[in-house]
């Protein structure tokens, strides 16, 4: 929704996939760790992975430690790009912000929520998980409420689009302050 309001938005979870890619360090290094996630053509098998890490906290403290610098020095070049082109407004998504220790690194936190069962629902549509494996993924997190103490703005994303879109255009009215068009 940012985006469409012409907001860049650069997004932790495309740049996770960019630093996993054939020919990348990153992969290497999740190969050397996990060879059977590396599937025949050379690609990563993210759902084997997840299966993994999801499964084995320990497995998911070792893929992180892999993929988090490489994800944040993409990010950072990515957001200096960004401010370099002249945009006075940029996001950063990245579920696992708070969790990195990285919050502070920002002018402000938007934190959007959704109940658990909302979040689980979402993700088992989006990704063609199970239950159970959505269910993993969202323990794998902080608590939301945890993330809401350290918040700048908060986002309600459980109800219809339209309230969430209403959320979105009035926080960009006041990060954009009052010359806005919005």
């Amino acid at each position: 929704m940012f985006t469409d309001r012409g907001v860049p938005v650069v997004d932790a979870d495309a740049l996770a996939r960019e630093v996993v890619a054939p020919g990348q360090p990153a992969l290497a290094e999740i190969a050397a760790a996990w060879p059977k996630v590396i599937a025949p053509d050379g690609a990563l098998d993210r759902k084997r992975l997840g299966a993994i890490v999801f499964a084995d906290p320990a497995a998911r403290t070792r893929l992180e430690a892999i993929t988090h610098p490489h994800i944040q020095v993409l990010g950072t070049e990515r957001l200096a790009a960004l401010a370099g082109a002249g945009h006075a407004l940029a996001l950063y998504a990245a579920p696992l912000l708070v969790e990195t220790g990285r919050a502070g690194d920002f002018d402000g936190l938007i934190v959007v929520t959704a109940s658990a069962a909302t979040q689980i629902a979402r993700a088992r549509a989006r990704d063609g998980l199970n239950q159970a494996e959505a269910e993993a993924r969202i323990r794998a997190q902080l608590p939301t409420a945890d993330k809401v103490r350290l918040a700048t703005h908060v986002i309600d994303n459980d109800g219809d689009l339209d309230a969430t879109r209403a959320a979105v255009d009035g926080l960009l009215r006041l990060l954009r302050g009052p010359t806005s068009s919005d």
